[in-house]
């Protein structure tokens, strides 16, 4: 039994059939759609400090990520200390975001790399400053 390339009145069929193409393309959306979120939220991994008073605080403003070893990300880019001021000024004087910084500080960082983020975020012209937290269990 052969291929037919012929439609019923005789003449070739020139078209394609893009449903399977279209299939697979949608399909690879939703997957780039649900990943990149987890691969853009940070860059190294942070253990929170553990508290009763826990509040969800949805992703608003500026986030700035803290490791234990004092490496420092903001908005999933890693970044210099002396660099801290320079970007909250631009990102506040964009206009774009709230002027508000949420700080993820890893239960193990030094006290004095969350005061000095804390310190250049005020400086730079924050309105609101947070310390993010996981909710203890009673």
């Amino acid at each position: 039994m052969g291929w037919n390339f012929k439609r019923d009145d005789g003449k070739m069929m020139s078209e394609i059939n893009i449903t399977p193409l279209t299939d697979v393309m949608l399909v690879l959306l939703v997957i780039f759609m649900v990943t990149t979120p987890l691969i853009m939220a940070e860059s190294f991994k942070i253990k929170l400090p553990k508290a009763v008073s826990a509040d969800a605080e949805p992703g608003k403003g500026l986030t700035v990520a803290i490791s234990e070893t004092g490496r420092l990300n903001i908005n999933g880019k890693d970044v210099a200390k002396d660099e801290l001021y320079g970007i909250f000024k631009r990102e506040f004087l964009s206009g774009g975001k709230d002027k508000s910084v949420v700080v993820r500080a890893d239960g193990g960082a030094r006290h004095a790399v969350v005061v000095d983020v804390l310190d250049a975020a005020k400086a730079a012209g924050a309105i609101k400053l947070s310390i993010a937290t996981e909710r203890k269990k009673n």
